[in-house]
């Protein structure tokens, strides 16, 4: 009797007691109880900042272009900020061969080559107003009249379970960034329909 006594005092001397193992399980599930809803909190806010800097990028890239390739006029697609500005002869340069030569990369980055982008949970949509029918050639290869006078980028949610996302966003050429509760509909001038309202 005293040998089975000193082997079970031993073996609970040396591992933890199922009271012992339900408390730590107990302060885990507490801690993490605590822990998940922020870090989905964090999660659905570093989505939407994404979200709304792909729609500035967008606007930014779109005054550039109208600045200076397209005599005021916006890009009729993202395809065509992407497009890099060509010039006749040597980079611009002196008398050229009469070949077209490219330069740079476009107006955009690389990240965006359609009018339709996926940046989880958001999709990033553009869309082009009516064409401008006095517009020049631009520098990278859009025929005359072909440029547009408006242009809506807009962010809608294609998935909800990445974080607490809960709201929509769009912007036009006039540079304001919109929310919603529900999805901006494209519009091209004045203020979207409500319950859409400037970002704070």
């Amino acid at each position: 009797m005293k040998t089975s006594r000193r082997c079970l005092h031993a073996r609970s001397a040396l591992g933890f007691t199922v009271i012992e193992l339900l408390l730590v399980v107990t302060i885990i599930g507490i801690v993490a109880s605590i822990a998940v809803p922020g870090l989905l909190r964090a999660r659905g806010s570093a989505a939407e900042a994404s979200a709304i800097g792909s729609l500035r990028v967008i606007h930014g890239a779109q005054i550039n272009y109208a600045t200076s390739c397209a005599s005021g006029y916006f890009a009729p697609s993202i395809e065509t900020l992407a497009t890099g500005t060509t010039y006749q002869g040597n980079k611009g340069q002196g008398n050229g061969q009469g070949k077209k030569i490219e330069v740079d990369s476009g107006f955009i980055g690389p990240e965006f080559t359609s009018d339709t982008t996926d940046r989880l949970p958001y999709r990033i949509l553009f869309s082009a107003g009516a064409k401008a029918t006095d517009g020049k050639a631009s520098c990278n290869g859009v025929a005359a009249g072909e440029t547009v006078g408006s242009f809506f980028v807009g962010a809608d949610i294609i998935s909800a379970t990445t974080g607490n996302v809960a709201r929509y966003f769009g912007i036009n050429q006039t540079g304001t960034v919109y929310e919603s509760s529900k999805r901006i509909a494209a519009f091209y001038s004045g203020t979207p329909p409500s319950p859409a309202r400037p970002l704070r």
